[in-house]
């Protein structure tokens, strides 16, 4: 019996040679159209295979949650867990933002199930802030390709952050913001930022949780260590600068980086290096 990292293997090498298996429309469906999906969660390890720390909730009252589409799942999980500082408590690869609940890996690649391809990050705000997260997300991908990244293209693949406070709705807007003046800058990307930013409020539920073999899958044995993001080498621009402007003195410092620059200039995003 072929196994799921072989099966997955299989179907990569098919996309690279055409036949459109990691691709779908990149025009975006309407609820009605989606597929009905089921009200059986799919079944996940118990525990996080690199962090040790449990995949699904209830969460820790210190703990916040992010979810974060960046066109390549695999590593964004990997580069996500890797953040130091022990403040990243559990990281889940899953389908977010959609109509179709609990959908499988093979009705999201068809694009009629609303979802994209995302990390559900939990973190505790006193060891790694939001903002490193998001200087994380932003540098880790291209966020002006729309309905795709790389080589693989489909609603599926939409650059998107997901928000559960006020404060993190005013981060992720003055990121992009900033993040969008330092690409133009730098002559970089494709235009302006497409990434969907929206409530996890708007959704019945936001993020479903993917098949347990897609869990962590860069860490574990046998795993084919593929990702498409395109990074643009481009830094966020220092939270100093873009901090956002209604922020009080108290909100500006508590959100402040944890992160220091010395791991950004060692550990930066640059192609493919979330995989290694």
């Amino acid at each position: 019996q072929d196994s799921p990292s072989s099966i997955l293997a299989a179907l990569f090498s098919l996309s690279r040679f055409g036949f459109g298996i990691m691709g779908g429309s990149e025009k975006a469906i309407a609820r009605e159209q989606a597929l009905p999906g089921r009200k059986t969660k799919m079944r996940v390890a118990r525990t996080h295979h690199v962090l040790g720390n449990p995949l699904e909730g209830p969460w820790p009252a210190a703990m916040k949650v992010l979810v974060m589409a960046s066109g390549c799942f695999w590593g964004s999980e990997k580069g996500t867990w890797r953040l130091p500082g022990g403040g990243i408590y559990s990281t889940a690869f899953g389908y977010a933002a959609g109509f179709t609940p609990n959908p499988t890996y093979e009705e999201v690649g068809t694009g009629q199930t609303g979802s994209t391809e995302a990390v559900q990050v939990v973190f505790g705000p006193d060891k790694v802030s939001a903002v490193d997260i998001l200087r994380w997300f932003w540098e880790s991908h291209d966020p002006t390709q729309g309905m795709g990244q790389g080589s693989d293209r489909g609603t599926m693949y939409r650059s998107g952050l997901y928000y559960f406070d006020d404060e993190q709705r005013r981060l992720i807007e003055a990121s992009k913001a900033a993040y969008e003046v330092g690409l133009r800058e730098a002559g970089r990307g494709m235009g302006n930022i497409t990434t969907e930013i929206r409530a996890a409020s708007d959704f019945e539920q936001v993020f479903y949780y993917a098949e347990d073999y897609h869990q962590q899958y860069l860490a574990k044995p046998g795993a084919r260590p593929y990702c498409s993001a395109q990074p643009q080498e481009v830094p966020l621009p220092p939270y100093s600068e873009w901090a956002p402007a209604d922020f009080s003195e108290e909100e500006r410092e508590r959100h402040a980086p944890k992160l220091p620059e010395a791991f950004w200039d060692k550990h930066a995003p640059t192609p493919h290096c979330v995989i290694r």
